[in-house]
């Protein structure tokens, strides 16, 4: 079984593959937390954290590339989906 370290380093590279097409509309994601469970909380930041197609960009490819690279992953969340009053 994987430890948390080595589990959120696997999300980090799997995050990577996709960093440049959020970078290039401004954002960026950024990993929150690693529960026991398995479960991903992830962080929405930059142009990202408050995109009315955040919700889209996450289930088509953020999600999409941790499912695929890490299989261990039980569970996906985004902390702040929801727009950001500033």
């Amino acid at each position: 079984m994987n430890t948390l370290e080595e589990l959120t380093q696997k999300i980090e590279t799997s995050l990577n593959s996709i960093r440049p097409y959020l970078e290039a509309d401004g954002g960026n994601v950024k990993i929150n937390e690693v529960t026991p469970e398995h479960v991903v909380k992830l962080e929405f930041v930059g142009a990202c954290g408050n995109c009315r197609m955040s919700t889209m960009t996450f289930k088509a490819g953020v999600e999409a590339a941790i499912k695929r690279d890490v299989p261990e992953i039980k569970g996906i969340e985004v902390i702040n989906l929801t727009p950001i009053a500033n």
